[in-house]
């Protein structure tokens, strides 16, 4: 941990317990947690081969009490990626489910262990098709798929009681090795990229770094408490961001992927990649976090090269 993100330690916390750890996110922020002297806890739906692993089902609401007697937070990531496949009434449901069975066992488990804090994931899609207006926490839910999946999610997390609890919306992460990033890094790399559709919606992105940072910094802020937006405060268009990692990567950005080809590829969630969300993290840089990268052009010059 740098010097500057110790200043806001403000509490004792030893041990963590992480869902989703094997995710994009998760994994990450397990080995950040663990370089930083924390106790990390992974639950996991299989037969634990380790006392660093926790037993638990979501679809059966279990989870091992006993294991996690004494946690001093719980960071719940778990829930089924939404653009992994095709938006299949079918596989809608499993978005849905994934979470509400998950956030809802969670958050049954923190009434009884009572931790110092909870924190559990959401997304920026609570917001909805927001065009070229800005919004913040403060800012009422939309109306489309995704914001009555994030709105359902976010109420499971509130079964939680008496114990401090955010939930954190995040934006697109920017990772190389995963995610939204990594699917397109190759197609740049040969000179195919472009922008997406007409490039004017608004994409809200985060690198991962940042990403894990402000995580830590939400776990020992407490005064931090409900949802919080984890995206950079500098949101581009996707032709900014088309350009910008074209640029990174030292290539032109020529070949434009048409909407009508995108809804035809990705079904439903094709509305994520075309929608407009400019989100802006008002309550992580009012609380005095400090984004290392602001920026979408250094941010993609560290991450593509």
């Amino acid at each position: 941990m740098c010097s500057s993100d110790l200043a806001y330690k403000v509490l004792a916390l030893k041990r963590i317990a992480i869902t989703g750890a094997s995710g994009l996110i998760g994994s990450a922020l397990v080995g950040k947690l663990k370089s930083d002297g924390y106790s990390v806890q992974r639950l996991v739906r299989r037969n634990p081969i380790s006392n660093e692993e926790v037993y638990w089902n979501p679809q059966e609401s279990k989870v091992d009490l006993e294991a996690l007697a004494g946690v001093d937070a719980i960071i719940h990531l778990a829930g089924a990626n939404v653009g992994d496949k095709r938006w299949t009434k079918r596989y809608k449901s499993e978005i849905l489910n994934s979470r509400l069975l998950g956030t809802t066992t969670i958050a049954n488990a923190v009434n009884e262990l009572k931790p110092k804090v909870f924190i559990s994931s959401s997304a920026i899609g609570w917001y909805g098709e927001t065009g070229n207006r800005a919004v913040t926490e403060s800012d009422r839910g939309g109306d489309d798929f995704l914001a009555a999946v994030c709105r359902e999610w976010e109420a499971a997390a509130d079964l939680a009681n008496g114990v401090r609890t955010v939930k954190i919306r995040t934006g697109l992460v920017l990772e190389p090795t995963g995610g939204a990033l990594g699917r397109m890094l190759p197609l740049f790399r040969f000179g195919l990229g472009g922008k997406l559709g007409n490039g004017k919606q608004w994409w809200s992105w985060i690198t991962l770094h940042d990403e894990l940072r402000a995580i830590e910094f939400i776990l020992e802020n407490q005064n931090l408490s409900g949802a919080i937006n984890l995206t950079s405060p500098n949101p581009v268009t996707n032709q900014e961001f088309t350009s910008a990692l074209a640029r990174a990567l030292r290539r032109p950005a020529l070949f434009p992927a048409p909407a009508i080809a995108l809804k035809l590829a990705l079904g439903g969630f094709s509305t994520e990649i075309l929608g407009s969300k400019k989100v802006l993290p008002n309550v992580l840089q009012e609380a005095g976090f400090h984004f290392d990268y602001p920026h979408i052009g250094p941010a993609l010059e560290a991450l593509a090269n």
